[in-house]
């Protein structure tokens, strides 16, 4: 699989980067000591070409600091303990399972970023106030091993109903809900599909058909997935992944196969969005805004696909080949309000924790 997706995967959601002479990673924001430099805390997954932003500094004045604080969690949870005393300009990388958090705590000046018109309605989580801007999403999806399935001649399923059937039994890896981005994600889409209550059930017949849970993301995909090109060719023919990792499959093969190994079951997916935000507090909140809206700017947003394997939150912006090719849009992907996540998902991975492990 692409370097740049294990490592978007591995560290959240989605090694530090690097950026040349433009971006330092892990300086102080200076809080507008230097008017031409803008900070923009995020997580160690963000990537940006550097040809992108040398034209937003050509276009702006102003250069990007990339402060990268961890895990989309841990960079959440710093941002909130330096709130009104901000460690940069903008936050990029809260997603909708933690938005209701960042909103209770107040941590965004409202801005409305050039472009939201070319953004849907559905990305738009918090359209009344424009405290963060989309800027793009992904699905959580099980994927499943052509090969295994072709060999099997077997049909790979295709919904959340189909892996509890015993012709999957012993089938499916997935991540811990309480460890793991990915596997929270799964547990949401099942919480999504069959409600506060249902879940439960569900995942009481997930268990009896024989799923396994790993702690993370790499171990699920390279160590027990039997269909990643770069892992240890596992047994498990079905693993909670993305649905941008069949592209991410073909991506650095010098002869492009007519299907990616792998496959996305599309009934089994839950939405996860990425929000952008100018930070209460920003030492320069006018480059800040820049950086806003340089973000949801056509040229940045088709500059997404390829760094950060996810798709851009703009309508009109084009997607590479590699997605076009081999990725597939999920029409229908679970999601849930954000303050719904935020009121249950303590009790719910406790819960699931309960059941499952």
């Amino acid at each position: 699989m692409n370097s740049q997706l294990r490592r978007a995967i591995s560290a959240a959601l989605f090694g530090s980067l690097a950026l040349g002479a433009l971006v330092g990673c892990g300086e102080d924001s200076k809080n507008g000591a230097d008017s031409k430099t803008v900070t923009l805390v995020t997580h160690d997954s963000f990537a940006a070409s550097k040809a992108v932003l040398k034209e937003f500094t050509k276009e702006t004045g102003y250069k990007v600091r990339v402060q990268a604080g961890g895990d989309a969690g841990a960079a959440v949870n710093q941002a909130i303990l330096s709130k009104g005393h901000p460690q940069g300009d903008v936050f990029f990388g809260v997603d909708n399972t933690l938005l209701s958090r960042s909103l209770d705590n107040d941590l965004f000046t409202p801005y409305t970023a050039k472009g939201l018109d070319k953004v849907p309605a559905a990305l738009q989580l918090d359209r009344a106030e424009h405290r963060v801007t989309p800027v793009d999403f992904g699905d959580i999806c099980v994927n499943y091993d052509r090969e295994y399935f072709a060999d099997k001649k077997l049909a790979p399923p295709r919904t959340l109903e189909d892996l509890t059937k015993p012709a999957y039994k012993n089938l499916l890896v997935t991540e811990n809900a309480a460890t793991s981005s990915p596997g929270l994600g799964f547990l949401l889409a099942t919480a999504a599909k069959y409600g506060d209550d249902g879940w439960k059930g569900y995942w009481k017949k997930l268990r009896a058909n024989g799923v396994e849970v790993v702690d993370g993301w790499e171990q699920a995909y390279y160590d027990r997935f039997s269909g990643s090109a770069g892992g240890g060719k596992g047994d498990r023919p079905l693993v909670v992944s993305y649905a941008s990792s069949p592209p991410a499959e073909v991506a650095d093969a010098k002869t492009k196969p007519a299907k990616a190994p792998t496959g996305v079951a599309t009934g089994t997916c839950f939405r996860q969005v990425e929000f952008a935000g100018l930070l209460n507090g920003a030492g320069n909140a006018k480059g800040g805004k820049a950086l806003l809206d340089f973000l949801l700017s056509k040229r940045f947003q088709e500059d997404v696909p390829l760094n950060m394997y996810v798709n851009p939150a703009r309508e009109d912006a084009k997607l590479p080949e590699l997605f076009t090719r081999y990725g597939v849009r999920i029409a229908d992907s679970a999601t849930l309000a954000p303050q719904k996540i935020a009121k249950n998902r303590e009790p719910w991975v406790k819960t699931w924790s309960s059941l499952v492990l």
